[in-house]
């Protein structure tokens, strides 16, 4: 088994929505010993600690939660991706969704100076493609997919100098997505796979289909892991639970699959919620996964004690 340095880096994101406690994820991911669990793998752990948001003058629009915040993250996480690549493999502690608006924007940075293209696999109940002028809850984590494909309305935020091509995203897990999303992906050249295409395919074609294609041409490949990818009986410790998600089993194939595959070369763990959370059920299975993702396998896993 290849081993990494890893990076964890802490991103208590928590203006992307208003529905406030995604911002105790890192230090729930760090009690559910993620650092530990990936040592035991074999793998040399760092934990970077918390970014910081960055300052700005902007000043809030009506009808967007907190932008000047958000915006700050964005610089602050991509400016810390973009260093934490050329040291090994980081791992985004969220923190809402809207922290990939800065995670993805860095590593693609990275990626260019490369010369080697960015692929990112969204595993998510939602798609995440509003745009400022589309969103009508105002919610920025529910943007970034847009943001970083280069699509407009996003003047106040840092310039995508490295739109991420359409075609190198692939979304799968989807099964909530608004009108003017829909209108906007059915335009697109995203990959999408919801859940009604796993149901009669299975998880294991679509993935390994892109994964192929990220093989193919040497690509990096950034994987946005979201709570609510997985179904909420398993994981119910996110505010946007939509019932019919992925089970157990099928999350640990897809991270078992991006071991095997060699090709992932940054991680977000997003919208952990601990408020939500029961006994740190959620958070000790999406450690759980971020372990299959790097070398362990559905049968080495140990026997969970009580919580």
């Amino acid at each position: 088994m290849t081993q990494h340095n890893i990076l964890l880096i802490g991103a208590p994101v928590d203006s992307g929505k208003t529905r406030l406690g995604c911002l105790m994820g890192p230090d729930a991911y760090r009690t559910a010993r993620l650092g530990g669990v990936l040592e035991d793998l074999g793998h040399r752990v760092i934990d970077t600690g918390n970014v910081v948001p960055d300052t700005n003058s902007l000043t809030s629009r009506p009808g967007l939660h907190r932008l000047p915040e958000t915006v700050g993250w964005t610089s602050a996480l991509s400016r810390a991706a973009e260093a934490m690549m050329t040291e090994g493999l980081p791992i985004f502690l969220g923190g809402d969704h809207a922290l990939s608006l800065g995670s993805v924007h860095g590593v693609a940075a990275h990626a260019n100076t490369l010369g080697r293209p960015q692929f990112v696999l969204w595993l998510d109940a939602h798609s995440d493609f509003h745009t400022t002028e589309t969103t009508d809850s105002g919610n920025l984590h529910g943007t970034p997919l847009a943001y970083l494909t280069g699509r407009s309305g996003f003047d106040d935020f840092p310039l995508v100098p490295h739109p991420i091509p359409e075609e190198n995203v692939c979304i799968i897990g989807l099964r909530s997505v608004d009108g003017p999303e829909r209108a906007m992906l059915t335009q697109s050249q995203i990959r999408r796979h919801d859940m009604r295409d796993i149901d009669e395919n299975g998880i294991a074609k679509p993935l390994s289909a892109f994964l192929s294609d990220v093989a193919a041409v040497n690509g990096m490949l950034h994987v946005s892991l979201d709570v609510d990818f997985l179904d909420p009986s398993v994981a119910p410790a996110v505010g946007t639970t939509v019932p019919g998600g992925a089970t157990v089993r099928e999350a640990h194939l897809v991270m078992e699959m991006l071991h095997d595959s060699g090709l992932m070369t940054s991680l977000d763990l997003v919208e952990l919620n601990p408020m939500l959370d029961d006994r740190g059920r959620t958070a000790h299975l999406m450690v759980d996964l971020a372990a299959s993702s790097l070398g362990r396998r559905v049968f080495d896993r140990p026997t969970p004690r009580s919580l």
